[in-house]
C-alpha cells in the first residue's frame, strides 16, 4: 500500500517535467562540450549591444582592425555593434581563406545601406552572382578587357585626357574629376559602345554620384546605419546614398531604353546590347528563373561603374603623386624597353596606395574550421588587405615605396 501510495506521487505532469529537466541538463552539458571542441577566434571581450565599439576608429578602422591583430593575431573576433565578425590578417591567412578555402568564404556580406539597392555582381550570393558574373567576364572579355581593342580604347581616351591637361598650361589644378571621366569613359565605351564627352552633363553627374556613394559608404556615420539601422535610419548620409543610387538608376534606364530601341543583334554594341539579347532568348524559351532580367541589368551596370570609376581612378592619381615625388623612377617607367619595370612599378603602386583596406566583406557559406579555429554559417569575414599589403613578413619596407 504505501509503494502504491508512493507511486501516486509521480503523476504524468511531474514525470514529463522530469524528463524534461534531464533532457535541458543533457543538452547543455553536450553544447558545452562542443563549444569546446569548436575553438573560436579570440578577440576583445564586447559589451552588451555596444559590441566593442569603444575601441574602434571608424573614420579609420582598418588602422585600429591591423593594431588588434598584432595582439589578438591574424585570425580574430570582433563585434561591430551587436554583429559578430571574423577578421583574417596577413598575406598568408588571407591567401589560404579566400584560395585554399575559397568556397567556404566566397559569399558576400552585404552592408545594410545597399541591400536594397544592389544586386548584379558584387554583394550577391548564389546563382545570381555566379550567372552574372560568369556574364559579365565572359562579355568584357569579348569586348576587349585584357586585349589590344581594350587597349585601343585606352590610347583614345588618353588623348582626350591629356588635351584636358594641356588646357591649365602647367598650372596647379586637381586631377580628380577629369581621372574619373578619363576612367568612367573607358568602360561607359564598353558597356554603352560609346564614350561621353567630358561636359556631357549627364555624365558629370553620374561619375560625381557614384564617387560620392563610395566615399559616403565609409563614413561613421553609414558604418553606425548598417549595425544599429533602426536608430540611424534619419543620417543625412544614408538619405543622400539612396538618393544618389535613385537618380543614377534612372539615367542608366534611360540609356538602356535608348540603347534598346536602336538594338540590332547583327551589330553587338557593347555590354549592354549582349545582355538584351540574351534577355530575349530567354524569353523566347520561356525560362521563368532567368537571371536575365532588366533590374539585373541596371545593377550590373551600376556595379560595374561604382568598381571600376573610383578604384582605378584613385589609383591612377596615387601613380602621378609617385611620379612627382620619384622623378627617377618616371624616367624609368617612360622607357618602353623596360616594360618589366612598369610593370613592377604599377603593383607596388597598387600596394602602397591601399586603395581598399578593408576589402569587400565576405561571409561563410557553411560552419568552418580554419587554422584551428571554428567559424559559423553566415559569419561576417573581413579579409584585412591593409595587412596583407604592409605584412612585414612578405616586404622589407612595406610603409615604402
Amino acid at each position: 500500500a504505501a509503494a502504491a501510495q508512493n507511486l501516486g506521487l509521480f503523476s504524468p505532469t511531474s514525470l514529463l517535467g522530469t524528463i524534461a529537466l534531464i533532457l535541458l541538463l543533457y543538452i547543455i552539458i553536450n553544447s558545452l562540450t562542443a563549444e569546446e571542441l569548436r575553438k573560436e577566434p579570440p578577440g576583445p571581450r564586447p559589451w552588451p549591444l555596444l559590441g566593442n565599439l569603444m575601441q574602434l576608429d571608424l573614420k579609420r578602422l582598418f588602422v585600429t582592425l591591423h593594431e588588434m591583430s598584432r595582439k589578438y593575431g591574424n585570425i580574430f573576433t570582433v563585434y561591430l555593434g551587436p554583429n559578430k565578425v571574423v577578421v583574417l590578417a596577413g598575406f598568408k591567412t588571407v591567401k589560404e581563406a579566400l584560395v585554399g578555402f575559397a568556397e567556404e568564404f566566397g559569399d558576400r556580406a552585404t552592408p545594410k545601406i545597399l541591400q536594397d539597392i544592389t544586386q548584379g555582381i558584387i554583394f550577391v550570393n548564389g546563382e545570381t552572382w555566379k550567372e552574372m558574373r560568369r556574364f559579365a567576364l565572359t562579355t568584357l572579355r569579348d569586348f576587349g578587357m585584357g586585349k589590344r581593342l581594350a587597349e585601343d580604347k585606352i590610347v583614345e581616351e588618353c588623348h582626350y585626357l591629356i588635351q584636358e591637361f594641356e588646357k591649365h598650361k602647367g598650372k596647379p589644378f586637381d586631377t580628380t574629376r577629369l581621372v574619373n571621366y578619363a576612367t568612367s569613359n573607358i568602360i561607359s565605351s564598353i558597356v554603352y559602345g560609346s564614350r561621353f564627352e567630358y561636359d556631357d552633363p549627364r555624365f558629370k553627374n553620374m561619375v560625381a554620384r557614384a564617387n560620392e556613394n563610395i566615399q559616403l559608404s565609409g563614413s561613421a556615420s553609414v558604418q553606425l546605419y548598417n549595425m544599429f539601422p533602426r536608430l540611424f535610419y534619419w543620417i543625412n548620409n544614408r538619405k543622400k546614398i539612396w538618393r544618389n543610387a535613385s537618380e543614377n538608376v534612372n539615367d542608366i534606364q534611360n540609356l538602356i531604353t535608348g540603347l534598346k530601341e536602336t538594338l540590332n543583334p547583327e551589330r553587338c554594341r557593347g555590354f549592354v546590347d549582349r545582355f538584351l539579347m540574351q534577355k530575349r532568348k530567354e524569353e523566347d524559351k520561356q525560362n521563368l528563373k532567368t537571371q536575365y532580367h532588366e533590374k539585373n541589368l541596371i545593377f550590373s551596370v551600376a556595379s560595374l561603374f561604382a568598381a571600376g570609376t573610383d578604384t582605378t581612378a584613385a589609383t591612377i592619381r596615387w601613380g602621378l603623386l609617385f611620379m612627382v615625388k620619384y622623378p627617377d623612377i618616371q624616367n624609368q617607367v617612360t622607357d618602353r624597353k623596360n616594360l618589366p619595370y612598369t610593370d613592377a612599378v604599377i603593383h607596388e603602386t597598387q600596394r602602397v596606395a591601399n586603395i581598399i583596406p578593408l576589402s569587400i566583406p565576405h561571409k561563410t557559406s557553411r560552419d568552418v574550421t580554419f587554422q584551428g579555429y571554428f567559424i559559423k554559417k553566415d559569419t561576417v569575414v573581413i579579409p584585412l588587405l591593409t595587412s596583407v599589403l604592409y605584412d612585414e613578413n612578405e616586404w622589407e619596407s612595406p610603409h615604402a615605396f
